[in-house]
This record gives C-alpha cells, sequence and structure tokens, in this order.
C-alpha cells in the first residue's frame, strides 16, 4: 500500500485535475492514517456528503452499493484502488452519487446476479475505467473509426484543442505504474471541459438508463496521447496491433456506437 501511494506521481499529466485534492490524502495516508480517515478530513469531503467509513462496516452479505445508497457511507479498504475510488468521490460527488443511484436501483429491481446485466455493466465500466474527452470533430471520427494513425499522426495538432479527464478509479490505479496497453473507455463531453465542478454537475445529469445501455464509450489507449508519453513521439509506437487493434467488422445486425 505504501510503495503504491508513494509511487503515484502528481507531475502526470493525467493526474494535474487530481492534485489538489490528492496529493494531501497520499501524505496523511504515508503519515500513518487509515485510508478512510484520511480521505474524511479532506475538506472537500463536507461537499461530497457522504463518509468515507472502514470495510468492516459493510454488514456480510450486503450488496456494497446498496449500502452506500442507504447510508450514505463508503466502506474503504486501505489499498491503492480504493484511495482512488475515495478521491473520485472527493472529486465527482454527484456524478458518484448518480452512479450509485442507478446502481441501487438495478439492484432493487433485478437483485445481484451472478452476471450484471446491460446497465450495470455500463455504470462499472464508467466507474471503473472511464474518461470524457472534449475533443474536435474530426479526433472524435478518427477515435470511433479505429483509425490510430489519423488519430495520432495525421491529426496531432489537433490534440492541442482536446481535453481528456479521467474518472475510472481503476484506470487512476493502473496509470500509477504506466503500461503502454493501460486503455480507457471514453464519453464524448458535449460541452467545453472548464472546471471540474461544472464537468461534475453536466456529467451526473447525462447518465440516464437508456444511454448507458446504448454503450457510448469508445476505448482509447491513453498513453498514445501526444504530451502523455514521451515514448509516443516516435511514431512506431502506434504500430502495436496488440494495443492499437481496427475496429470489429459491423454486421448487418451491428449499429450505434463503437462496441467495447
Amino acid at each position: 500500500m505504501a510503495a503504491g501511494l508513494a509511487a503515484v506521481d502528481w507531475g502526470a499529466v493525467w493526474l494535474a485535475p487530481w492534485r489538489a485534492n490528492g496529493e494531501p490524502v497520499v501524505q496523511q495516508i504515508l503519515d500513518g492514517e487509515a485510508v478512510h480517515s484520511a480521505l474524511q478530513a479532506a475538506p472537500s469531503a463536507v461537499g461530497a456528503r457522504i463518509r468515507f467509513v472502514p470495510q468492516t462496516d459493510l454488514p456480510d452479505g450486503t450488496a456494497y452499493e446498496q449500502f452506500i445508497f442507504d447510508t450514505g457511507r463508503v466502506p474503504t479498504r486501505d489499498n491503492l484502488h480504493d484511495f482512488f475510488n475515495g478521491l473520485v468521490w472527493l472529486q465527482f460527488p454527484l456524478t458518484k452519487r448518480r452512479l450509485n443511484q442507478l446502481q441501487a436501483q438495478a439492484i432493487a429491481a433485478d437483485g445481484v446476479r451472478a452476471v450484471r446485466g446491460p446497465l450495470r455493466d455500463a455504470l462499472t465500466v464508467l466507474d471503473e475505467n472511464g474518461a470524457v474527452l472534449d475533443a474536435p470533430a474530426p479526433l472524435w471520427q478518427a477515435l470511433a473509426a479505429r483509425d490510430w494513425r489519423r488519430l495520432f499522426v495525421d491529426l496531432r495538432p489537433l490534440w492541442r484543442e482536446a481535453r481528456l479527464v479521467l474518472f475510472g478509479h481503476a484506470l487512476l490505479e493502473k496509470l500509477v505504474f504506466p503500461r503502454k496497453p493501460i486503455t480507457a473507455h471514453v464519453y464524448q463531453a458535449q460541452a467545453a471541459i472548464d472546471l471540474v465542478a461544472s464537468l461534475d454537475a453536466w456529467l451526473a445529469q447525462e447518465l440516464q438508463p437508456e444511454r448507458l445501455v446504448a454503450k457510448p464509450f469508445v476505448p482509447l489507449p491513453v498513453l498514445g496521447i501526444p504530451g502523455w508519453w514521451p515514448g509516443n513521439e516516435n511514431f512506431s509506437f502506434y504500430d502495436d496491433s496488440l494495443v492499437f487493434r481496427s475496429a470489429p467488422r459491423k454486421s448487418n445486425h451491428t449499429m450505434g456506437s463503437a462496441a467495447l
């Protein structure tokens, strides 16, 4: 745990929006605080309107999401994964509450199943691995087509007009130790991303069941983004077909947005 937190590079471009909330919490944990206590002590925890509690507060047999919905308390383990989950609660409280509400509604309707239904599956994808991208239309078209050479080489100057904000806590955790295959599932911003608070309010309103079950996410290997990783300055970086995969062929029955 301590080694993972000590490895967090707050100078990484993808952590820039998270640094103000995250760095003081990490320092408290490294000084000996439990993760839930350090998160709860953050000034932004007041606005999040939830409480971080030890994992032992979650009763046996109670669904995690249902417990949060019923009590307003977030069971938190002393590990890197739950640290980043808590950090997302601090940064995006409206969106996290909306995700939790939809999860609880789905559990109430269908129970906890061995295999999640399409709505809970989409909610989990966003919660664990999601990101929001504001980008010019040509970038979006290339991304949706998985035309990686056009996206990252031909249209490279356009990335100066784009902004990607990571949301998924598992995605943030994986990027503590960056690897080329790390891929976000990206949701398209319909307005410019300026302040995190306005992004939070917009994204919370966007999360409607009918929209989510349509799988409105596009895969994006994040270390391919110009300026995010030194290795991509050599364009052979994008020749790795195990990472930069072609779009699957659409059958006659396949419609809508790109598959996950």
